[in-house]
């Protein structure tokens, strides 16, 4: 069976999806694979293109009629949280006052964001790996920062504000859920089980053999520096990664809640389980 599946040029994403996507795990499934930025790939789900997809937990409200999550390759846990970082200091009561760049609408950088300054209006939104230069060029004062930019940006003379992750913990009591693999609801039960346990035994994979993924993780990193690569992989794979938990599952449900509250989000309808 042929299915079209999605996923990030991030390391994290290319390091979990290696094994899968090189047929290390399966001859009973192929895959016509597609690499994106994230709010790309949030825009495709949007319009449900893709049979399987990474999306930003921002955007799931938005696509769940059509998706259900996989336990497996999710991004989530704690101090892995957006970064708010400006060229110098702006006092928190200052920031509904200025230009800030963020890395997509439907991104959950935004909605982080949008939970800790309700009143700020004057949004722009950039693709994540540009939204350093846009400070530095003073096209906006402040920016929010996703990806290998969150080990970079000390480098370009930036300063951190905010961490929007230790703001979520400090609100939820919960790890921050970021981002997680979605399939189309329409596709058999046994099709959808599948392909959690053969995610879940991917991430395993790379796991085990770290050192067999990295060719791939560089070949597409917008950061090439090993030392960057390994960061941003121990950093958002993790635990959670493998299989999301009651506590990984129950972050995820108050988080899209807290963008659509008039909505119950069910847990049985909202993930895959096997």
């Amino acid at each position: 069976m042929n299915l079209s599946l999605n996923f990030s040029t991030c390391p994290n994403d290319t390091f979990m999806f290696y094994a899968l996507v090189h047929g290390l795990l399966t001859d009973k499934y192929t895959f016509d694979v597609h690499m994106a930025d994230i709010e790309d790939l949030n825009l495709l789900a949007l319009e449900a293109k893709p049979d399987i997809t990474k999306v930003s937990y921002g955007a799931y409200p938005l696509i769940a009629e059509h998706y259900q999550l996989l336990d497996s390759g999710s991004a989530l846990g704690k101090g892995v949280g957006p970064l708010l970082i400006s060229k110098e200091t702006i006092p928190f009561e200052q920031v509904k006052h200025i230009r800030i760049a963020l890395p997509g609408e439907h991104t959950t950088a935004h909605l982080l964001f949008n939970l800790v300054f309700p009143d700020v209006h004057d949004k722009r939104f950039y693709l994540f790996s540009q939204i350093e230069d846009a400070i530095l060029n003073n096209e906006v004062d402040a920016g929010v920062i996703i990806h290998e930019s969150r080990f970079t940006y000390q480098f370009k003379g930036l300063t951190k504000l905010m961490d929007l992750g230790d703001e979520w913990e400090k609100i939820s009591g919960l790890p921050t859920p970021l981002g997680g693999i979605a399939i189309r609801r329409s596709l058999p039960d046994d099709v959808k089980h599948d392909i959690n346990r053969l995610l879940r035994e991917s991430v395993e994979y790379a796991f085990q053999y770290p050192e067999n993924t990295m060719g791939f993780v560089s070949q597409f990193a917008q950061e090439l520096s090993t030392e960057v690569m390994r960061n941003h992989i121990s950093l958002y794979v993790n635990d959670f990664s493998i299989t999301l938990g009651q506590v990984g599952r129950k972050a995820i449900i108050q988080l899209i809640s807290s963008s659509k509250p008039t909505h119950n989000f069910d847990e049985r309808s909202v993930f895959v389980y096997e």
